[in-house]
């Protein structure tokens, strides 16, 4: 009886086994599955990483504020803020509609002006 040869899927490397074996080690079979998972997560990856500097952006904006810090949207773009990642909305009882990158958002405070009223969530 002749017996094909299997190939390390991930190396290629002649397979030694079990006739079912895919991978000739455990640092083929994480190699081959990683970079499999990598190729999938990347826009994720992206869009958190995204997230997170957004966050960042308006945490450093209201280090040394009273709670509130006025900004222009010129400003925000220039520190590479995206307005098109955010987390959630809020909408308060006068209608103003704030948007949040996790505990941290803003108010556009007048469409016409670009300028942004940064916040940050009060816990509880």
């Amino acid at each position: 009886m002749y017996y094909e040869k299997k190939q390390c899927l991930y190396c290629g490397q002649v397979i030694q086994g079990r006739a079912d074996k895919k991978f000739c080690d455990d640092q083929c079979r994480n190699n081959y599955n990683n970079q499999l998972k990598a190729v999938k997560n990347n826009e994720i990856r992206n869009i958190n990483n995204a997230l997170k500097k957004n966050r960042s952006i308006l945490e450093e904006l209201l280090r040394n504020s009273e709670g509130t810090f006025k900004v222009n949207r010129e400003k925000l773009l220039e520190e590479g803020f995206q307005f098109k990642y955010h987390t959630h909305h809020y909408v308060n009882k006068k209608g103003n509609v704030y948007v949040y990158c996790y505990d941290y958002g803003y108010l556009e405070l007048d469409q016409s002006s670009d300028w942004f009223l940064v916040v940050r969530k009060k816990s509880g």
